[in-house]
């Protein structure tokens, strides 16, 4: 699967983690950032970038981490066709994608420990759409 993620400073070392995670299950990971040697970055303006290149096409879904994953899937659903859903478990990660058809993962890294987020992280990627009654009401959005 082709993804992209980023983070601002607050959620660097558990985009890292979850970017090695991706990695080692053999996803095509693109990482927008933020690099290592920047003190404060703006979230609004990875959330964009991950927004955009998810609803450009060039990849199928994004990741977005920063302190708590709210800023991050506010500012990512600013952009036309992302629908961004910050989740704090497995379950919101299931249903976000089988009723909402979440194209971006949100994730706050000072909210969620390492193991949980994975394991988050999966269910996101694993969980497909179901369609019918959901789609109707996308088409509302």
């Amino acid at each position: 699967m082709r993804l992209v993620i980023a983070s601002d400073h607050a959620g660097r070392r558990l985009k890292k983690a979850v970017y090695a995670y991706l990695k080692e299950q053999g996803h095509d990971v693109r990482d927008l950032g933020v690099p290592d040697e920047v003190e404060r970055a703006d979230y609004p303006d990875y959330a964009a970038q991950v927004a955009e290149a998810v609803t450009a096409g060039g990849c199928e879904l994004g990741i977005l981490v920063c302190g708590t994953g709210t800023g991050m899937a506010l500012a990512a659903n600013r952009v036309r066709g992302a629908r961004a859903a910050n989740c704090t478990d497995e379950f919101l990660a299931r249903m976000a994608r089988a009723h909402n058809n979440a194209n971006i993962l949100a994730l706050g890294e000072r909210t969620l420990g390492e193991g949980l987020a994975l394991a988050i992280v999966e269910a996101f990627l694993n969980t497909p759409f179901e369609g019918g009654r959901h789609q109707d009401r996308l088409n509302k959005f």
